[in-house]
């Protein structure tokens, strides 16, 4: 059936209806106009790709102003190395003799997708894949002779895929399948070039009933024959100096004049946060004392809270209108409601505390510390959305100077290491922006390692669970035990896609080893390794970090600070690592770099392995008995 004809009858008019229902928001949301939607759908659901009958790719070579039209899916012309000075350029043009008119409802096209991955994956289908590495390597231009895919030719493709790479993210499912999906158009799509005027429109659309995602194509104005179809590479972006970084991947820029100084952010940034996350602050209430012999009420829906809370002096309820503590999984949003109508409940959560668990935040409260000249035991961290003009100079000038420039892409809100990626390809990183949020924090080169004897010298992390009992007076205690985790291969600069070697999350991992080492058990055997440097020494070292985080969140009133509300208590996760450093004096010691804290954290392996682990939490925060359980008070 021709594209131009469109003949309705009931029930593709009822097929359309179904269709609008199930996707208005995501047609609004790509902008693609109102009157291509009927024809749109037509083409999906008969699966016509027209675009061939309109547009042809022109290859040229720039240097000589010599061009030459070749249609769509040519394999004859000759690419020479990615060398922009000696490459052959491609471009789109439109080549209908009536040319396009953006009025007509049928001027809209779809556009295939030639390769589409989570990117942990992507070197993985590059080696496998038949046929993916030398279609990838002629789509970008990149030297590939042979069949059998080579480490340089992939490593080209993963470097160059950043000026080819667009993005989406799924709405629903599992948090692994909410993970960002990249995808680079097919040959066709993926020559249309940037401009800053450009000439048409192209945005992702998941098509819900086919489970596909195309590329849509449309028309901004009428094209003649002969006109070049151009997009902008930063649809939306009105601030220039943005824009500028944003098109540095295809476009060198110098900042001169931007600095990589990175100060607090202004208060707005924190009130815009409380508006976002729908947060009512509480009124003031008096301090609750909690009756001596009272038998307190706990609701919670959470398994292990109610399957290891045995403590006598807690009594688990189903009815959440009874309780005298809401142990909550999600966050409360509603505090003033509370605080007006049950001022007496306690809860396991502060208002504004995702000052120290969202990572952006994080970095932002961190910068108070030490008059504002900020801590040593975070890893320099710049908000990409806020911050990446000061980031794209702070790596330019480690350029310069010959100094390592890997960085570790992390989403704000997203823990077990979804999402996240170590890189010192600046296109990769400017590119991250446009998934979910991110900070890039500089990736630890010289982390203190742990000997397996099976395995060699392999990166660790350590959890310790904080407990927040107030914050006016500020009181933070630290559980005894600490939990560790371990990579899976020895250590080194290189191979950064490799799970196993630079991560040390292994307890969600499929088919890959959770080495088990209790606490105990460890500090003798970090001792051994480290004869100079007793486990004491550098747990005193990690508390004072995490006496200055909570000390810095607290300096302020909410919703720049976490809010004291007396009701309030809380524990956390916070995972940290290790790095050597030289002090002014020379002397070489670890300093400790903390990397999360985690609200409501999986505290599986806790109550496995110490089955009071819930009755010691509540002991310490809501009966204040922290005398009778393994902690430590941090403040």
């Amino acid at each position: 059936m021709s594209a131009e004809r469109i003949v309705m009858d009931g029930d593709e008019d009822e097929e359309f209806a179904s269709f609008v229902a199930l996707h208005t928001g995501a047609l609004c949301a790509a902008g693609i106009p109102h009157t291509y939607w009927r024809s749109l759908h037509h083409k999906i659901a008969c699966e016509i790709y027209d675009a061939g009958d309109v547009f042809g790719i022109m290859h040229f070579e720039p240097e000589d102003d010599e061009e030459t039209e070749e249609g769509r899916g040519d394999d004859d012309v000759e690419e020479k190395k990615n060398d922009s000075a000696a490459t052959i350029r491609r471009k789109v043009l439109v080549t209908r003799d009536s040319g396009l008119q953006a009025s007509a409802p049928t001027s809209v096209f779809l556009v295939d997708h030639a390769w589409t991955y989570r990117l942990d994956h992507a070197r993985q289908q590059l080696e496998q894949i038949p046929g993916l590495l030398s279609r990838m390597a002629d789509l970008m231009g990149v030297d590939f002779h042979g069949e059998a895919p080579d480490p340089d030719s992939v490593e080209l493709v993963m470097e160059c895929m950043w000026k080819y790479n667009q993005t989406y993210q799924l709405s629903q499912g599992s948090a692994e399948e909410k993970v960002p999906v990249w995808y680079i158009m097919d040959e066709f799509g993926s020559q249309v070039q940037h401009s800053d005027q450009p000439s048409i429109g192209m945005a992702p659309f998941f098509y819900i009933h086919g489970q596909l995602a195309y590329t849509v194509l449309w028309p901004l104005h009428d094209l003649q024959e002969g006109d070049e179809v151009t997009r902008d590479y930063t649809y939306g972006e009105i601030n220039p100096l943005l824009r500028q970084c944003r098109l540095l991947p295809w476009i060198p820029t110098d900042l001169q004049g931007v600095s990589s100084a990175t100060t607090e952010p202004p208060d707005s940034y924190y009130e815009i946060i409380t508006r976002e996350n729908k947060e009512q602050l509480p009124v003031e209430i008096q301090p609750y004392t909690v009756p001596k012999d009272k038998i307190l009420k706990v609701y919670s829906e959470m398994s292990q809270v109610r399957n290891n809370l045995t403590h006598p002096q807690f009594q688990l309820t189903d009815d959440e209108e009874e309780a005298d503590i809401i142990w909550g999984y999600d966050h409360i949003k509603d505090y003033r409601k509370l605080s007006e109508e049950r001022p007496n409940v306690m809860l396991n959560q502060f208002p504004c505390e995702s000052l120290v668990t969202v990572k952006d935040c994080l970095a932002a409260v961190a910068r108070r510390v030490k008059g504002g000249a900020g801590p040593d035991w975070l890893p320099e961290t710049f908000n990409l959305q806020t911050e990446l003009p000061k980031f794209i100079k702070h790596y330019q000038l480690r350029q310069e100077r010959g100094e390592d420039n890997n960085w570790i892409c992390k989403p704000w809100n997203l823990a077990r290491g979804l999402d996240t990626h170590i890189s010192n390809n600046l296109d990769c990183i400017i590119r991250q922006r446009e998934s979910t949020p991110k900070v890039v924090c500089k990736y630890l080169e010289n982390p203190v390692l742990f000997n397996r004897e099976e395995v060699g010298m392999v990166k660790f992390d350590i959890r310790y669970m904080l407990m927040l009992r107030s914050v006016q007076p500020l009181r933070l205690y630290a559980y005894n035990v600490f939990w560790l985790r371990f990579a899976n291969r020895p250590f080194s600069l290189n191979n950064f896609d490799d799970y196993q070697k630079h991560f040390t999350v292994m307890n969600y991992a499929e088919d890959v080893q959770l080495k088990q080492v209790h606490y105990d058990e460890f500090i003798p055997m970090f001792e051994e390794q480290n004869p100079q440097y007793p486990w004491k020494e550098v747990e005193a070292e990690l508390f004072q970090a995490f006496r200055e985080l909570f000390q810095a969140a607290s300096s302020r009133p909410a919703p720049y600070g976490i809010c004291p509300y007396p009701s309030s208590r809380a524990i956390y996760a916070v995972d940290f690592m290790l790095k050597w450093s030289t002090r002014d004096n020379g002397e070489r010691t670890m300093q400790p770099q903390i990397l999360e804290l985690n609200f409501s954290p999986d505290c599986t392996r806790a109550c496995l392995y110490h089955p009071d682990f819930y009755n010691h939490m509540f002991q310490t925060l809501f009966l204040d008995q922290p005398e009778l359980c393994p902690v430590t008070q941090i403040v």
